[in-house]
């Protein structure tokens, strides 16, 4: 009778580890797609504040490339190149390159430049800067961000070091106790723009990748 009840303990105990592990397992599937499409909503809604819907008749977020440059784009992986055309004329692409060296570490952003070379816009996507100081790279947090549109390669001038922070002699401004984070993005952005100087042919005309699998 001992051997049957702990026989039948353990069948249970088993069962009720089966029936644990598919529950577990079914919820992290069900919410790893939760958060996936989370984020792709999030992505699309600030391509959108940088190219609005109106200014492009493709799907921006279809219509995208991979490429790398461990130099100018800040990371050895492939970065997204998000194209926005409208009646087959290129308008803009964006770019989501790294700013490495940031304060915490990396801070991943969204660059958008027009086919001329001039910026619509910066975002920040992902960053672990310090709250009340370096956050305020965030566009909820500050308008500093919106600094960089409609600059070019040329507006500043980089030949007199434009490209910097005020504190290094730039034109843009850094956050009081925190120069770091600012001078980051600066540079990132700066590179991505030369980046797209060289490379904007190849950015338009190279065969788009497709959907996310």
């Amino acid at each position: 009778m001992i051997w049957k009840s702990m026989l039948i303990s353990a069948l249970l105990l088993g069962l009720f580890a089966i029936a644990g592990t598919g529950l577990v397992a079914t919820t992290h599937h069900g919410t790893a797609e939760r958060i996936a499409q989370n984020e792709r909503d999030a992505l699309l809604r600030s391509l959108h504040s940088l190219v609005p819907p109106e200014q492009h008749d493709n799907d921006i977020f279809v219509d995208r490339i991979a490429v790398t440059d461990v130099e100018m784009l800040g990371t050895k992986d492939p970065v997204m190149a998000y194209r926005a055309r409208k009646e087959g004329r290129s308008i803009a692409v964006v770019i989501s390159p790294v700013a490495p060296d940031g304060y915490n570490g990396s801070i991943r952003l969204l660059v958008a430049i027009k086919y001329s070379g001039e910026l619509a816009g910066v975002r920040v996507l992902t960053h672990k800067e310090t709250p009340g100081l370096g956050d305020g790279i965030e566009i909820e947090k500050s308008d500093w961000i919106r600094s960089f549109e409609g600059r070019s390669l040329s507006n500043p001038d980089e030949t007199k070091k434009g490209w910097n922070v005020k504190k290094d002699g730039g034109v843009f401004d850094q956050f009081t106790g925190a120069t770091i984070t600012p001078r980051a993005i600066v540079k990132a952005v700066h590179k991505t723009l030369s980046y797209y100087q060289t490379h904007r042919d190849q950015l338009f005309e190279t065969p788009a990748s497709g959907e996310e699998t």
